[in-house]
């Protein structure tokens, strides 16, 4: 006969624990229904963000050109530095191969001439003082011995002088590495940006780009102001014949241009030597302060850290290289924060 054994009940902290769960399983389950989708950035506010982006960029590209600039002089300097000292330790040893003959002969002879003794002695400066003073050395002897003191000393300041710049040039390019990489990002999440707009949105940003450089290229009034100078209306027209050229970090042409690549270029052109940053290029001349005394071809400066720069083309107009994505092209110099122009 079967036996009939009654259920075992769950006791109450099991279902205590199996209602909570359950519970909570269902409030999280309503909150994930109700909660709101996160909504995708708009295309204004990816270009707001992106222009941000490339503001920034451009800040690291002029310091990222200041220490490019930086690093190319001292390897100038350098340069001249090991080449003098080239010359100098050979025009040394042709001296001391003179010693070194003259010393031999006494040798042979039995006899070692005063000026050879200096030359081998432990304190030559003291042992001149004294040769000097006894008259033991000849006019001519002296000379000679102090040229071979004077170019040893000579090439011990400038091989230090080369040590100290080597040092500073391997800081530099330590600098420059980072600045590089600062650009580098910038740019990278500006087109990862960029990357979460639609095709259409695309279409529409790279539409709006067009449509402002044609514009300030083509239908731009520029009055009549005149230029500064001879220089100032030949950099000017140098850098007009850049419009359409597209905007590169680092770049000096003349297949494309950042914003002090194009002014240094440009005034280059005219047979001027300016910097190469916006920041040095803000001291190269004589400050102008207000817009209505600006004329064309005077630098115009941007910024609080100075980081832009471009030319005064008349009429409340500049000519510049504005930024990545950008060409270079006339726009209104209320476009930015003007700090001052500058003449040179």
């Amino acid at each position: 006969m079967a036996s009939h054994r009654r259920p075992k009940q769950p006791s109450r902290a099991r279902v205590t624990v199996l209602t909570t769960a359950a519970a909570a399983a269902v409030a999280i389950s309503s909150q994930a229904a109700n909660a709101a989708p996160s909504e995708k950035p708009s295309k204004d506010e990816v270009k707001a963000k992106v222009d941000k982006l490339y503001e920034e960029a451009e800040q690291a590209t002029e310091k990222y050109n200041g220490a490019k600039e930086k690093q190319e002089k001292l390897q100038k300097e350098i340069s001249t530095i090991q080449d003098n000292v080239a010359r100098g330790q050979e025009e040394l040893n042709e001296l001391r191969d003179t010693m070194g003959l003259a010393a031999a002969a006494q040798y042979r002879t039995g006899s070692i001439d005063s000026s050879v003794q200096l030359f081998l002695s432990s304190d030559p400066d003291d042992y001149l003082d004294k040769a000097s003073t006894m008259d033991q050395l000849s006019a001519q002897q002296v000379d000679s011995l102090k040229e071979i003191q004077a170019k040893q000393r000579q090439l011990s300041q400038q091989r230090a002088e080369a040590s100290d710049k080597l040092k500073d040039l391997a800081s530099t390019r330590t600098e420059l590495g980072k600045k590089k990489k600062q650009v580098q990002g910038k740019l990278a999440e500006a087109q990862k940006l960029l990357n979460t707009l639609t095709a259409a949105e695309k279409a529409a940003l790279a539409a709006e780009e067009q449509r402002a450089s044609r514009s300030a290229a083509d239908r731009v009034d520029l009055g009549n102001v005149g230029s500064a100078s001879g220089r100032a209306q030949a950099a000017f027209q140098a850098a007009q014949s850049q419009i359409g050229k597209p905007y590169v970090y680092g770049a000096t042409g003349t297949a494309s241009y950042d914003c002090s690549g194009l002014t240094s270029w440009a005034y280059a052109q005219a047979g001027v030597s300016i910097p190469r940053t916006s920041q040095a290029q803000a001291n190269a001349g004589t400050r102008i302060y207000s817009q209505s005394q600006l004329k064309v071809g005077d630098l115009v400066i941007f910024y609080d850290d100075l980081h832009h720069v471009g030319f005064y083309a008349g009429n409340g107009q500049i000519l510049h290289a504005p930024r990545s994505g950008t060409v270079v092209r006339y726009e209104s110099i209320n476009n930015m924060p003007f700090m001052f122009g500058v003449r040179i």
